[in-house]
């Protein structure tokens, strides 16, 4: 009797099976709804109307509008936090990351609730607008997404090089935007490709603290608990090439920046 011997192709077979029922066969319902209509007839109605109506337009351009801007804020906030951790000599260093992190481990609902009641006392002298706040719910959520990766950039960022830089006669400011910034881009976008995605389609943030549910991602719930799955369909399918032109992009520049930065001009 043989006995029965796997190797490696054996053990792709749960992650496959699990691709296939998870992944493909949703993605493929999702297609089949986008491009029919309530006959099940093949028709791209679905698809003009989403480039021809000014509601989802509107929708998709203010989406965009807050994840750059709450990515752009994470960014600034998040880089010199990074940078200081990772260049000091704080003894406890991962300690004071791990404080970033603890709100992470809280139920989102309850840390946007919370900051909403802090929002509301400070609105009491200072009227701020729903965008506003907004972006600081984007920014309170999203924030650990953005440092962690550029600390462990940055954490590993060879200090002979800063010193090489130094001995050269490079300033401090010098070293830091030819040495320092140029080697931790791929933590960066490993940042904003962390912090972007998801704020475009977040509209608890935006239902709990603008009393509105104007992004694409609510905009796509309420398609379907209308069951109009055709539209919906469409939506999702787009938001999902959009997602996946942006993921294509920042990783074939993380790659093109492996490649093409041979050494550090001073």
């Amino acid at each position: 009797m043989k006995k029965l011997r796997l190797n490696r192709k054996h053990l792709c077979i749960p992650y496959s099976v699990f691709l296939l029922c998870f992944v493909v066969a949703p993605l493929l319902v999702i297609i089949f709804y986008a491009f029919t209509n309530g006959e099940g007839k093949f028709s791209i109605d679905n698809l003009v109307g989403f480039f021809t109506s000014p509601n989802t337009i509107g929708t998709l351009f203010y989406s965009l509008c807050i994840a750059i801007v709450t990515t752009i804020v994470c960014l600034l906030i998040a880089y010199p936090i990074a940078y200081i951790l990772a260049r000091s000599k704080i003894k406890y260093k991962s300690t004071v990351v791990l404080i970033f992190v603890i709100p992470m481990w809280i139920n989102f609902t309850l840390r946007i609730t919370a900051l909403k009641e802090i929002l509301t006392i400070i609105e009491g002298n200072l009227a701020f607008h729903p965008f506003l706040n907004t972006i600081i719910g984007m920014t309170y959520d999203f924030l650990p997404f953005m440092i962690l990766p550029m600390y462990t950039t940055l954490l590993k960022l060879d200090n002979s090089l800063l010193e090489a830089a130094s001995d050269l006669g490079a300033s401090p400011v010098k070293t830091f935007i030819k040495v320092s910034l140029p080697l931790s881009l791929p933590g960066i976008i490993s940042g904003i490709v962390m912090v972007f995605l998801p704020s475009m389609t977040n509209y608890v943030v935006l239902d709990m603290l603008y009393n509105s549910t104007y992004i694409m991602g609510s905009l796509i719930g309420s398609y379907f608990s209308a069951y109009d799955w055709h539209n919906g369909s469409m939506i999702a399918l787009i938001l999902l090439i959009i997602i996946l032109v942006f993921t294509l992009f920042t990783n074939k520049y993380e790659e093109d920046d492996h490649t093409g930065r041979g050494g550090v001009k001073i």
